[in-house]
């Protein structure tokens, strides 16, 4: 059984899906201009989409959510200071730096800007599995329409394609260019 800190460690092991999440420290707002959303997934290409695929993903005012496909591109560990880390990790470390820096310089403010330590779900988890008493792809979609209902389930907006800073236009056809590989989360996820 795992431990409650290993069971949303980074970590992330080749052909499993992850949910990914963070939220402003205090439940802070990390976004508060569009700008800063567009500047967030600029540097989330940057330092993350090479080291997997992306099929969902949802920014919100104090908090974000993506859905990541790994497969062998993670298995390559490198030295971080102390650490080895996989490159997914390092990404999101990247990410997150980056941004709280950019965040507090803009906004004259020091100090954590996210809650310390991002969580990964493995939705590969045998034992999260039995406790859900539904398929696997059913699992996926329901972790898949979860992320993308947050913004509804908020308040924010009434329909799910009113919100701009998360996939769900891509798999509508809205958004020219998506960082998430609608093909495969389809497969994955059951959609049609």
């Amino acid at each position: 059984m795992l431990t409650l800190y290993e069971k949303f460690k980074m970590k992330f092991i080749p052909e499993n899906i992850y949910h990914v999440y963070n939220q402003g420290n205090n439940k802070q707002d990390i976004f508060i201009e569009d700008f800063q959303f567009s500047y967030f997934l600029q540097l989330y290409k940057e330092y993350v989409v090479l080291h997997c695929e992306t099929l969902a993903w949802c920014l919100m005012n104090n908090h974000f959510h993506f859905m990541i496909y790994t497969d062998s591109r993670c298995a390559e560990l490198k030295k971080q200071g102390g650490l080895l880390l996989d490159p997914i990790t390092n990404g999101f470390r990247k990410l997150l730096s980056t941004y709280a820096h950019e965040f507090n310089v803009k906004n004259n403010r020091s100090g954590s800007l996210f809650r310390p330590k991002t969580k990964s779900i493995c939705l590969n988890d045998e034992a999260e599995l039995n406790n859900t008493f539904v398929s696997k792809q059913d699992y996926y979609r329901n972790a898949f329409d979860y992320i993308h209902r947050n913004p509804v389930e908020a308040g924010i907006v009434k329909d799910l394609d009113q919100w701009k800073w998360s996939s769900y236009r891509s798999f509508l056809g809205l958004r020219a260019h998506s960082i998430c590989n609608i093909q495969l989360a389809k497969e994955i996820c059951g959609l049609v």
